[in-house]
């Protein structure tokens, strides 16, 4: 691997062996030592290998980074949006200056191709620049109340201190998602990394310290004990804004544990995305956004498609290119730089994963098409898979699969299909493929999900967007919407007579 700068991949090695042998924790500005109570290691999925060892917090370590984060936002929201917004355009430049060192990251702790990796430190760069740029665009209102007696001014306020909890599967782009937009509106930030990859999170505390933001703006703590520091936080008085990724039911239970304190929540969980392919589509199209829309990242995206729809029309000629390209996809460990698909990220998940297609093929799948597995891998793969005859009512359709496997349902009638899409508990993302955007459009407003992707394979973009419906969460993130997921609206009422 040499990256976009040309620097070898010796260099950048040297470089992760200094770094991830440092056991740090990030708060008020600095980097601490571990706590007295010891690390956690972290591991490549591709090799099972430890990779470094990472400060394990305590509770005690979460107040202190509360404090910090508490201490430093009377200034922190004082500060004007323009030089909020030129500390996150810097924040910007440096991650697109370093782009080869943070993939290199991603690539170790969370076992990303290279291709993945890459496009994962462009789209994670992009939330610093977008929100660098809607910063410096308040909204309010001023208005004749129908009295006219009274005018009302309206203006949106930071919510206050903010704790963030970022999944593992995209441990760049998830944090910058939250933290850009939580800066932007003037809050100072606690974030909690997942366990799996808190090295791309801890980088991210560099980046903006070097960008100019202020001791206690930014905290990071990783700990392998999430809910007794998530609790800790969200019980804390000075805490009054919680944005979580992850699983429905753990967005459940800490939902819960707002209510005691009427928390604002903002909740992005989990997903069962189907894909659609209507009569008559281009099937050369739908096959290219299918291949984006189940294998990036290995399937692990709570956006992935999950279930597949394909009109029985045009069902034999996709099956037939996309059992083609799936099984000539190189599964591999991503320093390699042909490999397009690599590991899961836990033993676990792999022994999930088979539980399921084996489940699937046991009522009535078949597996159409696999790609091999090469006989040196040691990490945690799974073959990118086709399963075709899938039943309407296999296991494998009710779940997220979070893995390269791709279930295929062949569909007749339109009203058929909407009952069966809408009948999942998620609605998070959905992707049409027609040559008839009026029918695509129609199709997309009958379907309970918060994004819908027509003749694309992905959904996600910081000017868009991005959340879902029913059990895949509450409110937005990206776009003018992610920005007041971290606002109070303040209103004025002002005797004019």
């Amino acid at each position: 691997m040499a990256g976009s700068t040309g620097r070898p991949v010796a260099e950048l090695h040297r470089r992760f062996e200094r770094d991830s042998a440092l056991s740090q924790l990030w708060i008020d500005g600095e980097s601490l030592a571990a706590p007295l109570d010891g690390t956690f290691l972290v591991e490549d999925p591709s090799t099972t290998e430890p990779i470094g060892r990472v400060a394990d917090a305590s509770p005690a370590e979460a107040t202190r980074a509360v404090d910090a984060a508490a201490a430093a936002f009377e200034d922190w929201s004082s500060t004007p949006p323009r030089t909020r917004a030129e500390i996150l355009r810097r924040a910007f430049d440096l991650m697109i200056a370093d782009a080869d060192y943070l993939a290199y990251l991603i690539m170790r702790e969370n076992g990303k191709s290279l291709a993945d990796a890459r496009g994962e430190v462009t789209y994670a760069a992009e939330f610093f620049r977008w929100f660098s740029e809607e910063a410096v665009r308040p909204e309010g209102s001023y208005a004749t109340a129908p009295t006219g007696g009274v005018r009302a001014v309206v203006t949106h306020r930071p919510a206050g201190v903010a704790v963030l909890v970022t999944p593992w599967n995209f441990p760049l782009a998830m944090v910058t998602r939250k933290v850009a937009p939580a800066l932007a509106a003037g809050c100072t930030v606690v974030l909690k990394p997942a366990a799996e990859t808190p090295l791309s999170a801890l980088a991210i505390g560099q980046i903006l310290a070097r960008a100019g933001a202020p001791a206690g703006a930014f905290n990071v703590i990783p700990t392998v004990d999430a809910p007794t520091l998530v609790n800790t936080m969200i019980d804390d008085d000075r805490v009054r804004k919680l944005s979580f990724t992850g699983s429905t039911r753990v967005g459940r239970l800490l939902l819960r544990r707002a209510a005691d304190r009427i928390v604002n929540c903002s909740m992005e969980l989990g997903g069962n995305a189907p894909l659609i392919v209507g009569p008559g589509a281009d099937v050369e199209t739908a096959v290219e956004g299918a291949m984006v829309a189940k294998f990036r990242n290995s399937g692990q995206a709570c956006t992935a498609a999950n279930r597949f729809f394909v009109h029985a029309d045009v069902a034999d000629a996709f099956l037939d290119q996309f059992g083609g390209r799936v099984a000539a996809l190189k599964v591999g460990a991503p320093l390699q730089s042909d490999v397009e698909i690599g590991p899961l990220i836990s033993e676990r998940a792999v022994r999930g994963v088979a539980q399921l297609v084996e489940h699937a093929v046991a009522q009535g799948a078949r597996i159409s098409a696999q790609a091999p597995l090469g006989g040196s891998l040691n990490g945690y793969f799974y073959p990118p898979t086709v399963l075709d005859g899938v039943p309407i009512e296999a296991d494998i359709l009710e779940q997220e699969i979070f893995a390269p496997v791709a279930p295929v349902v062949r569909w007749h009638e339109e009203d058929d299909l909407v009952q069966q899409v809408n009948r999942s508990e998620y609605g998070l993302a959905a992707y049409v493929f027609s040559r008839d955007l009026r029918w695509s459009l129609g199709l997309a407003e009958r379907l309970e999900t918060g994004m819908v992707g027509i003749n694309r394979g992905l959904v996600s973009d910081p000017s868009s967007p991005f959340g879902g419906v029913k059990q895949s969460g509450i409110g937005r993130e990206g776009a003018r919407e992610g920005l007041r997921e971290f606002q109070e609206t303040q209103s004025c009422l002002i005797d004019w007579t």
